[in-house]
């Protein structure tokens, strides 16, 4: 009886699977988590996402090292996880990528990639190509042509040796043309925003040659995919044609319509609403849906709803900015290993395959290359630059796995011919980096002229050279700077860099009340007169700059390449400017956008390149948490607290450092604290630190009533001078004056030159750079933190000598134009064998008197004493067991007289000086 028993195996069936359906135990019942179960396949889908995401994300840390961009890491790891490595491990692929559950792992990351190709479309901006056209063209068309050309010719090999018969040449041919002829526009972006190429005129002419390249490719693309489609010419065309008519569309209709709908829903003037958000979504999966249904891929129409989105306000921006985590963090990595599962290294195993490897290497990096160097050449750039412009454009990256995948999936490629492929996209994106730095090393590129055409240039260091040492000249000389560099970073630093540059503007002229019969006459005056100088003609002039991190996100690197539309909107900018105009000082702002660890650098060169006298940069010290400390036999017990020892640092913070500093405040001020070292190490201009002790959103005790109080002390060295020379410059405000105390040390209790008590000290303070290794080499190859100079004869002459001249100039000086200036300035000297104690109660009991005059203390030091003898390493350590600890990283950032006054409780804000690097 078959059909009893058939009855009674679905009847047992049925119970099975209810009961099977009914079991919640999970793990704890005995069911394997990595089991595929098609009806609910989220557990095994949550293994495959943490496998990947830990394997892509470990290979970053250590690739970030050597500066290549992240789809590196995310193809090697692709690679890996696949049959090439980890699926050669038994049960490996099996168990956690089994092939009934790619599907479910394919879904997810197509959609991923629809929303990668949306951002790629956010990223391309026509304006670029308009703007450059003459030579982008020029490049791009070259960039495109001779790489087809050799990959079609290479095609014809390539299809007899491993191709089926089955497969048309000519949709082999066209693939293989265009995977040899595009170029990876975003991680080209990445890459000159990272090597701070963006504006100079090669990056200029890359980024937009890549533009136009990448338009071009994905057209080519979609050609190639309605040919496979297609089952004749004839529909070919239609498909085309009708690509064609929703492309138009979308340009000329729903652009128009999707800019008014941003208008009226206010997303341009105050970022994308919900609204906005969701009818975005929809078009660019309704796009997609479009291009794939009728014969072409669904991501060249995510790709044109990217097109469409309005620039206006920043919108492209600010949409990158709410998917680009989610799909960086999780869907890219799930292509990449969908494609590296396809990838198997294994069957490069004979000579043949090897051969045909090193060629389409060799051919793809040579037609790319050779064509766009010789354009570039043809349109009058240099050689190392036209060399450097076909490195940039050979990178491929992940357009042309999107290319390669496509041709995969459509059955073009076999998956030999596609590993082949995949190894020379990965060589290829892997050399332009070392390759750019080679052929185009700093100190030869050519930025673009902020004025007149794209192309009127000068070169990087040009200033600074004369200019930079005649400027040096005039500050050794004491000479007034007018030119300031001022740094912003922070929204609560602006309050300080305010308040240092209110200092330096000249006080306003006084006004009197006029008698109104003396009015005709004061105006007939006037008018005989001759008119005063304005403020912007004899005053100073500033350069405020905006330091923005560049990190990972693909935002970052569009606001990179959006720098003059940034400095427009940015609020910390727009707040300087204003205050600038209301005290009538001329102010032009800036905004660089560079890694963490170059922007010191970046500052610095900025700096040069406008010939500033000197940089005027914020610093918030670390607030710790406050423990009592014993109170000596001498001490006041009203006297304030003081912080105690500082929290550890985190060994693993420079490798897991995350774009901000995070939300606890130390972590804030020692990031700070190493961007700070960076700038003083590199620094070739004076730099003064401003270390605002005030705390934010706190009241303040008294009134303040505009006038300050300066104390100068002055041990020696090139930055105490410095010091001096600004100290006499600020003094020319009628509110504003100093006491200069000059302090010596009356004993010798310093350890003898070269004694093991002076090298360990040396060596104490290098060691702990360990810590913000991004910096080590050149802190410790310019000028290592604090660290002073040799005890030599010849030393100590000099700086005494060069220490007697200052101190002469201004406490013996007979010159007219310094007299308002001394008039509000004491000189005293004092010999004592504990100089930091000796200051200490000096600002403590000046910090008292300010407070009850009603005016503010502000005390100038110098961060070191280069080229001076005596040091004060044994007289801090004693000063920090009276008071209390602070971090390592405030030592090495202020010195240790700015260090010694921190800890002793004073409040009052200080300035710290480091002269101009010079070879000493």
């Amino acid at each position: 009886m078959p059909e009893f028993s058939r009855a009674v195996i679905d009847v047992a069936r049925n119970m099975l699977w209810k009961r099977e359906a009914q079991e919640q135990g999970g793990l704890l019942s005995g069911q394997d988590p990595s089991a595929v179960n098609t009806n609910d396949p989220l557990r095994l889908w949550i293994i495959q996402v943490g496998v990947i995401i830990l394997t892509t994300q470990l290979l970053a840390l250590g690739l970030r090292k050597i500066r290549q961009p992240k789809v590196i890491a995310e193809v090697i790891g692709g690679i890996l996880l696949g049959p090439t490595a980890f699926g050669r491990i038994p049960g490996f692929t099996q168990h956690i990528f089994p092939q009934d559950s790619r599907p479910f792992l394919s879904l997810v990351a197509n959609i991923g990639l629809c929303l990668f190709l949306f951002l790629v479309g956010l990223e391309i901006d026509a304006a670029v190509i308009k703007r450059n056209a003459r030579l982008s063209v020029t490049v791009a068309m070259a960039g495109m042509c001779l790489p087809f050309g050799l990959g079609a010719a290479l095609a014809v090999p390539l299809y007899n040796t491993f191709i089926d018969p089955s497969v048309k040449f000519t949709n082999f041919m066209l693939f293989t043309g265009v995977a040899y002829s595009i170029t990876a526009f975003p991680v080209l972006c990445r890459i000159l925003t990272e090597l701070k190429l963006l504006d100079t005129t090669v990056g200029i002419v890359v980024l937009s040659a890549g533009v136009g390249n990448d338009i071009i490719g994905w057209t080519l693309l979609a050609l190639s995919v309605a040919l496979v489609n297609a089952g004749s010419g004839l529909m070919a065309l239609w498909i085309l044609l009708t690509c064609v008519g929703w492309t138009l569309f979308l340009l000329f209709i729903v652009k128009r319509i999707l800019y008014w709908l941003a208008r009226r829903t206010g997303s341009i003037r105050d970022g994308p609403t919900m609204f906005f958000m969701t009818i975005t979504i929809l078009l660019l999966f309704g796009s997609a849906f479009f291009t794939d249904i009728i014969g072409v891929h669904a991501i060249f129409g995510a790709f044109l709803a990217g097109i469409i989105v309005p620039r206006e306000g920043g919108l492209a921006i600010a949409l990158t900015e709410k998917l680009e985590d989610m799909v960086s963090i999780i869907f890219l990595p799930l292509y990449f290993t969908l494609s590296g599962l396809s990838t198997d290294l294994g069957l490069l195993n004979n000579g043949i395959t090897w051969g045909y490897t090193v060629a389409i290497c060799a051919l793809a990096y040579s037609g790319k290359f050779g064509g766009c160097t010789v354009a570039a050449k043809f349109a009058g750039f240099s050689w190392r630059e036209a060399s450097t412009i076909g490195s940039l454009m050979s990178c491929k990256g992940l357009v042309e796995l999107i290319v390669l995948n496509v041709g995969l999936s459509a059955g073009i490629l076999s998956q030999r011919v596609f590993s082949m492929f995949v190894l020379e996209a990965l060589l290829l994106t892997f050399m332009t980096t070392p390759a750019v730095t080679i052929l185009y090393p700093p100190e030869m590129r050519v930025r673009a002229s902020p004025t007149g055409s794209n192309f009127a240039n000068v070169r990087d260091g040009a200033q600074g050279g004369e200019a930079g040492v005649q400027n040096r000249t005039n500050a050794d000389t004491g000479d007034k700077r007018t030119r300031f560099t001022v740094v912003l970073d922070k929204i609560e630093h602006l309050p300080g860099m305010m308040a240092l540059t209110q200092l330096i503007l000249p006080p306003p002229p006084s006004y009197t009340p006029s008698d109104p019969h003396t009015l005709a006459s004061d105006v007939v005056d006037s008018k005989t007169s001759s008119p005063a100088p304005s403020i912007s003609s004899t005053g100073p002039s500033i350069d405020a700059i905006r330091v923005l991190e560049l990190s990972d996100r693909t935002s970052a690197v569009m606001k990179s390449s959006n720098v003059e539309q940034l400095v427009a909107t940015d609020p910390l900018l727009d707040i300087f400017g204003t205050f600038g105009a209301l005290h009538g000082v001329p102010v032009s702002s800036s905004l660089a956008i560079v890694p963490f660890e170059d922007l010191g650098a970046s500052v610095s060169d900025h700096a040069r390149r406008n010939d500033s006298h000197l940089i005027l940069v914020p610093w918030l010290p670390p607030h710790y948490s406050v423990v009592t400390v014993p109170m000596q036999d001498n001490a006041s017990p009203e006297g304030p607290t003081t912080p105690r020892v500082a929290p550890s640092h985190n060994p693993f913070d420079a490798l897991f450092r995350a774009t901000s500093a995070g939300a606890d405040e130390h972590d804030v001020s020692l990031s700070h604290s190493q961007f700070i070292r960076g700038l003083f190490s590199s620094s070739k201009t004076d730099v003064a630190l401003f270390v605002d002790r005030h705390q934010p959103g706190g009241v303040a005790k008294n009134s303040h009533t505009g006038t300050y109080r300066l104390f100068v002390p002055f041990f020696g060295g090139p930055d105490d001078r410095l010091a001096l020379d600004f100290a006499v410059q600020l003094c020319a405000n009628p509110r504003i004056s100093a006491i200069v105390a000059r302090v010596t040390k009356r004993d010798t209790e310093l350890a003898p030159t070269g004694s093991q008590e002076k090298a360990k000290i040396v060596d104490d303070e290098r060691l702990g750079e360990s810590h913000t290794q991004h910096n080590t080499t050149t802190i410790a190859s310019v000028f290592p933190d604090t660290v002073y100079g040799h005890a030599t004869t010849q030393t100590r002459l000099q700086s005494e000598t060069a220490d007697n001249i200052a101190w002469a100039r201004y406490t013996r000086s007979d010159d007219p134009s310094l007299a308002p200036a001394l008039s509000r300035m004491e000189f005293d000297e004092a010999s004592t064998p504990t100089p930091l104690h000796y200051l200490i109660e000096r600002a403590l009991a000046m910090s008292e008197d300010a407070a009850d005059e009603n005016s503010r203390l502000l005390i100038l030091t110098g961060r070191s004493r280069r080229l001076a003898v005596e040091n004060h390493h044994a007289e801090l350590k004693t000063v920090l067991e009276e008071h209390g600890g602070v971090g390592n990283e405030v030592k090495r950032t202020v010195g240790d007289v700015t260090t010694a006054l921190v800890v002793s409780g004073c409040q009052a804000s200080m300035i710290v000086f480091q002269t101009a690097l010079k070879s000493e």
